[in-house]
């Protein structure tokens, strides 16, 4: 077989999390090849309708379609898997409506809600009359992943006055949340002959971290190597260590996720647990990170799979 690598290429300032995909097309392509795959990438850019038409003329069987954003704006993430549609190429991971659904996080929380699935509260920049004085929110861009955007100052508790930290906020570009102030999961997930499986949770840790400090993932936590957040943000699978009935709701509510929004291939889903044991979905990554020092590539070590193999579950979920 051969196999066309599709990935974002990398603005020429890029930050750590835009170059972050030129490690994942490595790790794939090399592991492809372990499996007898003939490969060649092609890094999208501005131009990407005419790049991706230009594949009409190469000979292959597929793309893995590893595209994250265009020009580093994830809100035009979904037009990848359009093009590809148009053009009946075949493609690696989730489809179109799953990645236009779960890319908008303001409606990825209405979708949650409407079915059932427990999400934070939300709340769009001008309906800030509606935050409650005293609660705790964060607030996050409402297209990007990876933590952009978010800083420890992303999670405030409302009172007067603070509507100053919505300036310049929009309601197309942000969104407010209930910040859940507790354990917070990383839920993978991956395609197999019998349904989705769920791999071994991993719950994010944050060692040291005082009062003043919000425990969240935020952009220095995950790129910033060598700062006090990176090298205290750590990630543990507590296994059979973890209360059982709270790794079954997890887990069944992963599951719920992959149904409602369509996933295929291989997922992510994030989330944090109140007081009471109350797992919210924070966030449904579709096509997640893959790269070999990943939050999904450990939990597939975790679940004791070798990544050739976990290749193979995503090429044969493939969409046609």
């Amino acid at each position: 077989m051969r196999c066309c690598i599709l990935y974002n290429q990398p603005r020429k300032d890029a930050l750590p999390d835009e170059l972050d995909i030129l490690d994942q097309a490595e790790w794939v392509e090399s592991n492809l090849r372990k499996m007898n795959i003939t490969t060649f990438r092609l890094g999208i850019t501005s131009s990407f309708m005419n790049e991706i038409a230009s594949l009409k003329n190469e000979t292959f069987d597929f793309v893995f379609n590893l595209a994250e954003s265009i020009e580093n704006k994830g809100e035009l993430l979904y037009f990848i898997p359009a093009i590809l549609n148009m053009h009946n190429i075949p493609y690696t991971g989730n489809p179109l409506e799953a990645m236009f659904l779960t890319t908008s996080k303001p409606l990825t929380a209405r979708i949650l809600t409407d079915a059932g699935i427990s999400s934070p509260r939300t709340f769009l920049p001008s309906q800030f009359h509606s935050l409650v004085k005293g609660r705790k929110y964060i607030i996050k861009p409402s297209w990007e992943d990876g933590s952009m955007g978010i800083t420890p100052d992303s999670v405030f508790t409302w009172d007067d006055g603070m509507e100053k930290i919505l300036q310049g906020k929009t309601d197309s570009h942000w969104m407010i949340q209930d910040f859940i102030d507790g354990s917070e999961y990383n839920v993978s997930v991956i395609a197999g002959p019998d349904g989705p499986e769920v791999l071994p949770l991993a719950e994010m840790t944050f060692v040291g971290f005082g009062p003043d400090r919000p425990k969240i993932v935020d952009y220095t936590a995950k790129w910033v190597h060598g700062s006090f957040e990176c090298e205290n943000t750590i990630r543990e699978f507590p296994g059979d260590k973890m209360e059982p009935l709270l790794r079954k709701r997890i887990e069944k509510t992963a599951l719920r996720c992959w149904e409602v929004f369509g996933l295929k291939g291989y997922a992510r889903i994030d989330m944090r647990v109140d007081e009471n044991g109350e797992p919210f979905v924070i966030e449904i990554n579709a096509n997640p990170c893959i790269s070999e020092d990943g939050g999904f590539v450990a939990a597939t070590r975790a679940g004791g799979y070798e990544f050739t193999e976990i290749l193979q579950r995503i090429i044969n979920d493939m969409n046609y």
